[in-house]
């Protein structure tokens, strides 16, 4: 589904990502781990085309797409969860939802299953955006993503300064996401637990690099809590 090969990415003259290769496939949940400061957001922020690469190469259903505009690749079946949401604050929830259809043909309607998956955005269609407690925002943010029904899920660390119950669900519609099989998900994240019990796959960053791979279930044993541990 997505495939990323030798990428380097450079800030200035400040080498971000070396090198970097990873892969994940449809139906299933990829872990991206690290300390803060490897890399990981660089890593999705290049993924959408919001910073340029210097080499390598990005391939969605064999499509190499890391010349193409954000846009383009939205429109090419990419959802994008940034770090810290990035709602629209002074718009109402329906408004935000209704972006998230803005690259689609003609005058679609807001899916109803993104009530089924987020109950609570019914009943606050009609409220600001910025009212929404923090966790509601990040369930917008994803809801928002979904809009557009995408092949590809991209969350940059959803779980941060999120409610337990609230991480509770968001984790359960991930893993619904996950096993209806049609769409691939990168998830960096900084609570273990959370993506662990989530993850097929997972990589492991240091300095812009992967240091560590393997599967979801091998990574207690991997030792992989105390090897992102701060």
């Amino acid at each position: 589904m997505l495939s990323i090969e030798a990428v380097d990415q450079y800030y200035g003259g400040s080498h971000i990502l070396r090198n970097l290769s990873l892969r994940v496939q449809r139906g299933q949940v990829l872990a991206v781990l690290g300390r803060n400061g490897v890399g990981k957001t660089t890593l999705l922020k290049s993924l959408m085309g919001l910073v340029p690469i210097r080499s390598g190469s990005i391939e969605l259903d064999g499509r190499r797409i890391e010349r193409l505009a954000p846009d383009a690749r939205a429109r090419l079946g990419i959802g994008y969860v940034p770090q810290g949401r990035e709602i629209f604050p002074r718009l109402s929830v329906l408004d935000n939802l209704r972006m998230g259809l803005a690259g689609l043909p003609g005058n679609p309607r807001v899916p109803d299953e993104l009530f089924e998956l987020f109950p609570v955005l019914r009943d606050m269609l009609h409220r600001r955006g910025g009212d929404l407690s923090g966790g509601q925002q990040q369930q917008l943010a994803i809801a928002r993503a979904l809009a557009a029904r995408p092949r590809l899920l991209v969350l940059d660390e959803p779980t941060e300064g999120i409610q337990p119950s609230i991480i509770k669900d968001i984790g359960r519609v991930i893993g619904l996401l996950a096993a209806r099989g049609d769409m691939a998900i990168v998830l960096v994240e900084q609570y273990y637990d959370f993506a662990r019990a989530l993850a097929h796959s997972y990589v492991v960053m240091s300095r812009g690099e992967v240091v560590r791979s393997g599967s979801g279930e091998d990574m207690d044993a991997d030792g992989i809590r105390e090897l992102i541990a701060v």
